[in-house]
């Protein structure tokens, strides 16, 4: 018989979190714990976004222990039919995963978590004034970073060409790859004309241009860019194998983004992962503001993809209150460190 046992835990961010859709200060995940009838505990986390996760409404909590207590008689068969719950799925799939292994917080052993493998990554630089922005920017390259995600759309365009300007005046496209995340803030009608003018700071991708949903636009777009489109927020909600091959198929994007708690967990995102694959589309992994719980078992998975290109799992630094783990970043890569300990909660 499996027990459960679920634990809120309210993370404080560093600074104000911005995007173009919000402002965040504070976020709100639930630890899921598993126990079998020898004593044996797993964990995983139940990250939703609100705005974003399908499944999120204001009394988040009544519906985890509902679905929960739904999934307890035969957890793996049950999994896949939480495709509408995808943060629950996630931290319950995490959580069952974490049960059947050796070692709780080893879930994909391998290299990774041998600590001899680092998975390459991108640092990550929030909207904000221009000052905090660039203040960001030079931290992650004194770092050792040489792959920035920019986060735009908060501020004046002009502020934040300015800034792209500073970067490439002194660092080529070959020294520093820049991604963009616009989180849906141009408009259709516009958005061309801004991507005519921030390609000629040489851009690797952006991520989500205009608002999800718009699928006759965003397909204009990804055929008329000159900047290489990456679909991110365009993903949630979509659970069949074939709803995700029609998408792809229409849209053509030029690269995907995949954030388990939002697609579905690993098995939803290795759908995605395969659907792509078949078209010729790229892909990369984000975390989606997990705490070091989440992120470890993401960068697990991801790390047996063997990813080549850098992956967005920088994200275990925001918090004042996170969770401490062996997860640490050297230069340009995310490092698991067996010889350091987890100091779970409570």
């Amino acid at each position: 018989m499996i027990r459960y046992q679920l634990q809120k835990h309210r993370l404080i961010f560093n600074f104000p979190a911005k995007t173009s859709r919000s402002s965040l200060q504070h976020k709100d995940s639930w630890f899921i714990f598993l126990q079998d009838d020898s004593g044996k505990t797993g964990i995983g986390e139940i990250a939703p976004l609100e705005g974003l996760s399908p499944e999120y409404i204001h009394d988040f909590e009544p519906l985890i222990h509902l679905k929960v207590q739904e999934s307890l008689a035969d957890i793996p068969s049950v999994l896949s039919t939480l495709a509408d719950f995808p943060s629950i799925q996630f931290g319950l799939e995490t959580a069952w995963r974490s049960l059947q292994s050796s070692d709780p917080m080893i879930l994909f052993p391998g290299l990774f978590t041998e600590g001899r493998y680092g998975i390459p990554i991108n640092g990550l630089v929030w909207m904000g004034e221009l000052d905090f922005m660039m203040k960001q920017l030079h931290e992650k390259i004194e770092k050792g970073f040489r792959c920035i995600k920019i986060k735009i759309g908060a501020i004046y365009f002009e502020d934040e060409l300015s800034l792209l300007k500073t970067i490439r005046n002194r660092y080529s496209n070959q020294e520093l790859e820049i991604r963009l995340d616009a989180n849906g803030a141009f408009s259709p009608s516009k958005a061309i004309q801004l991507l005519d003018t921030l390609a000629s700071f040489s851009i690797h991708s952006i991520e989500q241009p205009i608002k999800a949903g718009q699928h006759e636009e965003m397909a204009r777009i990804c055929q008329e860019s000159p900047i290489p489109v990456a679909l991110d927020e365009e993903l949630i909600g979509i659970t069949s194998l074939t709803a995700k091959r029609e998408l792809l198929q229409q849209i053509k994007p030029q690269y995907i983004i995949l954030k388990p708690s939002l697609a579905g967990g690993f098995e939803g995102s290795e759908a995605w992962i395969q659907v792509a694959g078949q078209q010729g589309i790229g892909h990369w992994v984000t975390s989606a503001l997990e705490s070091n719980i989440g992120l470890n078992a993401i960068a697990q998975w991801s790390a047996s993809l063997k990813p080549q290109i850098p992956q967005g799992l920088g994200t275990g630094q925001l918090y004042t209150n996170n969770i401490p783990s062996p997860l640490h970043i050297q230069k340009d890569s995310l490092y698991y460190l067996p010889e350091k300990s987890w100091e779970f909660p409570n």
